[in-house]
């Protein structure tokens, strides 16, 4: 059986140690190096090359948003799974918009923990219903009404490129459906579904079906 290798990044040497004991338990799961800064994480992802990075955002020097901006930059980039306490709201946000796959807090319970490792080495979101409902509120949180109108147009525009069915199947991936269930909702196969969705990839520029999720969210506002 394949592993799945990650990378640590966490300025909190305990903290890394914890997720290392964690992880290393599991047949499956391997950790194969670690980081303590946004700098640091960028050259042990390029030089060991996981399959997973498991990036705190808050960190002394370069912080998570910054390197994951840059690790996910290359050419057939890792999947980069946010850990974080939650203090810093629009990094986590940030990150998300530049394609990480999902976030974990740090006080999330272990199994739950491997759970979102396992499922972001899959290639899906990775998104614990009690983060969700942080990210929501950051996501929702007081804006400038400039700003709002400004996301609102970015993102209505870059949806206005795309066919009456990739907006209905964008809106279904915004609700957190999965491929059956938006197959369901729309009358159509799984097949279809999974076109439209590499469609959507495509013709938006995104990697993963949260930035579909927080494009239409912006659209909406």
């Amino acid at each position: 059986m394949d592993r799945v290798r990650v990378v640590l990044v966490d300025d909190d040497q305990l903290v890394r140690m914890s997720l290392r004991l964690m992880l290393g338990g599991e047949a499956d799961l391997e950790v194969i190096g670690e980081a303590a800064d946004g700098d640091a994480a960028i050259a042990e992802v390029r030089r060991l090359q996981p399959d997973v990075v498991l990036m705190d955002v808050r960190m002394p020097g370069r912080d998570g948003l910054s390197a994951t901006e840059a690790i996910l930059s290359w050419p057939d980039p890792p999947r980069i799974l946010v850990l974080t306490t939650f203090d810093s709201d629009e990094m986590v946000l940030g990150a998300l918009r530049a394609g990480a796959l999902g976030f974990v807090l740090k006080d999330t319970p272990p199994p739950d923990i491997l759970a979102a490792v396992r499922t972001v080495a899959d290639g899906n979101p990775a998104l614990s219903p009690a983060a969700t409902s942080r990210l929501i509120t950051a996501a929702t949180g007081p804006r400038s009404s400039e700003t709002r109108r400004a996301a609102r147009e970015a993102a209505r525009a870059r949806l206005a490129a795309l066919t009456e069915r990739e907006r209905d199947t964008a809106r279904a991936i915004a609700e957190g459906l999965s491929n059956a269930e938006v197959g369901a909702r729309l009358h159509i196969s799984v097949a279809t579904v999974k076109a439209h969705t590499s469609s959507l990839f495509a013709k938006l520029g995104v990697v993963n079906r949260v930035q579909i999720a927080l494009l239409v969210r912006d659209s909406e506002e």
